[in-house]
This record gives C-alpha cells, structure tokens and sequence, in this order.
C-alpha cells in the first residue's frame, strides 16, 4: 500500500495555516471548504482552482486523490488518483485571488466520487505544486493519445512515487472535501 504521510503532512500544514497553503475549489458556483461534506453528484464536474498566494508566470501542476477506497476504514485500494492537471498558471482574468487556468489537457483527467454503496464518506484530496520547467506530461500519459488513462494505474496511486519521478518539490497548497 502506498505511503501517504507526506500528503496527511500537507493537509496538516494547510491546516495549520489555510490563509497561505489553502487550494480552494469550486464547483460550479459553490466554492467548498476545507473538509466540508459534498454530495457525489455536486462534485462529478471538474473543479476550478485558486491559490491566494500563486505567482503570474509560475507554471502549477495538481494531483487529485480519493485517500479512503474502498472504505474510510479498509482503504486497501487507495489512494486512487482522481486527477493530474498540469499547466495550471495565474488567470489574468481571476485578479486577485489566485485563480488558476490551464489549456493544457490533463495527464489523467478527473473523475468525480464514487465511493461504492454504504462506504462512509471518502477524502478528496487536492494537492498543488509547482511544476518543473521541462516537465514531460507524455512520459505520465497512456501510450495512446487522447486514451483514457486506464483505471488499474489509478488504484493504489503512489503520489511520493510520480511526485518523485516528475521532479516536483513539496507540496505547495491542498484542499480536499468528503463525499459519499
């Protein structure tokens, strides 16, 4: 099973101090708090990203992982990645705030919760980081362009392992929110 103290180490750190390292998602119109309970059906679409302390003409990459699969109290399966957004810079449109905008596609494209019936509620997990000049998204991506990254390499995800091997440092900012 992968290790996830690093990433229970930034949700603390987002904690500790969540006016500097709070990612704050949105979906739709409904901006969501720190490990604030979400139906499943509220999050199925991407979320929009903001970071009050994101710098123009810096390039961010996010990772999105379910902490809990398949059961808060068995997660035998997890983390399963959720997400791996790279290209992520300041919107000029955003202002103040920090919101972030790609065009970039998705080395792993989002996929809403779905926890399996009468699981508690799961941990969605947003992590941000900066991402390295030179950063190879097809090295990360299925062999096929435009394929589906496949579901088998979303189960058990290590984020230190692809963290690691993407070159990126700490992590910068996180959010996350519970559904079942």
């Amino acid at each position: 099973m992968p290790n996830i103290s690093k990433v229970e180490k930034a949700l603390e750190a987002v904690n500790a101090n969540p006016e500097a390292k709070e990612l704050v998602l949105t979906f739709g119109d409904k901006q969501v708090k720190r490990g604030e309970y979400i139906g499943r059906a509220g999050a199925q679409k991407t979320p929009s990203f903001a970071w009050s302390q994101a710098a123009p003409g810096t390039t961010y990459i996010m990772l999105a992982l379910d902490l809990d699969a398949p059961f808060p109290s068995l997660p035998v399966l997890g983390p399963i990645l959720h997400g791996i957004q790279p290209g992520l810079t300041v919107s000029a449109a955003a202002g103040v705030g920090g919101g972030l905008t790609t065009s970039t596609p998705p080395v792993a494209g989002y996929i809403g919760p779905a926890p399996p019936p009468l699981s508690g509620p799961h941990r969605y997990v947003f992590l941000l980081y900066e991402q390295p000049s030179g950063f190879d998204a097809k090295k990360f991506m299925p062999q096929a362009e435009g394929q589906e990254f496949p579901m088998m390499q979303r189960i058990r995800f290590d984020p230190d392992k692809f963290a690691k091997e993407a070159g990126l440092g700490e992590v910068l900012a996180g959010g996350w929110f519970e559904s079942n």
